[in-house]
């Protein structure tokens, strides 16, 4: 059975986009090998750019659609405004419609800069398990950690792993005090035999870190001189600038090489953040979504600080790699849509509108002119329904004139005698109307 499926974290979904991320990762190291260069911090690098230049038009569309809101923000808010506390049916609805229009004279719709975000996701998960356990991915890697396997296990294939074979490992895991929870979790091996428990047991040495690596060809010495030459190669893999890259650079509070990696990778994510905000639309300082974008900004740099401080070194190598690329590929899509002409972008997306219309059977329509004419009904319709309210409004404020005036004449307004008077003239007026009715 694949490995992928087999991987906890991989999971079903997630596994064809691991498979070819893995294909990815396996053909760079080949690719690095071939000049004598072995290392899986390189491999993450290229990794990460490969992935970036491939993503990179879906980037661009996501930002051309947040450069067109920035340019609609403004009248969307404007019907926000005007709606601002209206809770009945039918300002919602005609706040709808309105929103709608807006969209459509421009040609697209509210969820046109998420579609890109929704197809990365996978692509992002699935590249975060890859860089996490790298055996699982990359066979050039994984043919290292089998040969341990083989050798503390004194079978020649995955086909001699009977259940029980993982459970000496399994033992010095435990004292050592390597985790077999996590992301990789190794979980219960029993019932498990052949590829899945060779898979399992690589899974664990791929934790193990270079004192344990040694401590490991004390324990199993009828396999040290296997241990010793491929702990060595995998050790050479991992090495980074001096860093470990299966190991987490707190390594319990003391202060080392590897801390530079959470360092650079808070701050980069931050300055990519910056880079990226200032093409997205303009938002009242004052207002929740903008408030939560500032703490936002904040927190997630501060959060890359403190994953990168606990997850092994490789996956802040990762970090660190893609905000840099982010950065640079920011500066160049910052420098691209100060380009794009608004009006060429909007005109596009309306001849793609009409090209679904047609689609369906549907006669070309233009989005634009129907929409402005929307917008000019609604608004007519709203400032006559203002009128008619302002109107009622003042008949009723004459009305109460009127009526005061009329019952204290001749008296001081809240005297005894004005009251008298407000009677005697109101009993006026009804016989008045009474002796017209007779008349009548």
């Amino acid at each position: 059975m694949d490995y992928l499926v087999l991987t906890k974290t991989g999971g079903i979904i997630l596994g064809p986009v691991s498979q070819i991320l893995g294909w990815i990762m396996d053909l760079l190291f080949r690719f690095t090998s071939f000049f004598g260069v072995m290392n899986i911090g390189l491999c993450i690098i290229l990794f990460t750019l490969v992935v970036k230049i491939l993503m990179f038009p879906m980037t661009i569309k996501q930002q051309k659609s947040s450069k067109l809101m920035a340019v609609m923000q403004p009248e969307l808010m404007a019907i926000q405004s005007k709606y601002k506390g209206k809770t009945d049916n039918e300002s919602m609805m005609k706040m709808k419609v309105e929103t709608d229009a807006v969209y459509q004279k421009y040609g697209t719709s509210m969820t046109g800069g998420c579609v890109q975000l929704l197809i990365q996701l996978p692509i992002l998960l699935a590249l975060y398990r890859v860089i996490y356990n790298i055996p699982a991915y990359v066979s050039s890697v994984r043919e290292y950690f089998m040969q341990v396997v083989f050798a503390i296990s004194k079978v020649d294939s995955v086909a001699g792993l009977t259940e029980g074979a993982a459970s000496s490992l399994v033992q010095f895991a435990t004292d050592q005090g390597v985790s077999l929870t996590g992301m990789n979790a190794i979980g219960d091996l029993t019932g498990v035999t052949g590829e899945a428990l060779g898979n399992k047991m690589v899974d664990i040495l791929y934790k193990l870190n270079p004192a344990q690596w040694t401590e490991l060809g004390n324990t199993f010495r009828d396999a040290s001189e296997v241990i010793t030459k491929n702990s060595a190669a995998i050790e050479g893999m991992n090495a980074f600038f001096g860093i470990n890259l299966a190991t987490t650079p707190w390594q319990g509070g003391t202060p080392n090489i590897g801390w530079i990696i959470p360092i650079l990778a808070g701050l980069s994510q931050w300055f990519s953040s910056k880079l990226m905000m200032s093409n997205q639309p303009q938002q009242d300082e004052n207002s929740t979504s903008a408030q939560m974008m500032k703490q936002m900004n904040v927190m997630m740099p501060l959060m890359s600080v403190f994953f990168c401080f606990t997850f092994p070194a490789a996956i802040g190598i990762y970090w660190v790699a893609s905000s840099v690329f982010q950065i640079i590929q920011q500066l160049i899509v910052n420098s691209y849509l100060k380009k794009v002409d608004i009006d060429e972008m909007v005109r596009k997306n309306l001849e793609k509108a009409n090209a679904k219309r047609e689609k369906k059977g549907l006669p070309p329509q233009k989005i634009a002119q129907s929409a402005t004419m929307n917008m000019k009904n609604i608004q007519a319709a709203a400032e006559k329904e203002e009128q008619l309210r302002s109107q009622k409004l003042e008949k009723t404020r004459q009305q109460v004139k009127e009526s005061t005036e009329y019952y204290n004449t001749d008296a001081k307004p809240g005297s005894l005698a004005s009251k008298a008077a407000m009677v005697a003239k109101y009993n006026e007026k009804q016989a008045a109307k009474h002796n017209d009715k007779r008349n009548k």
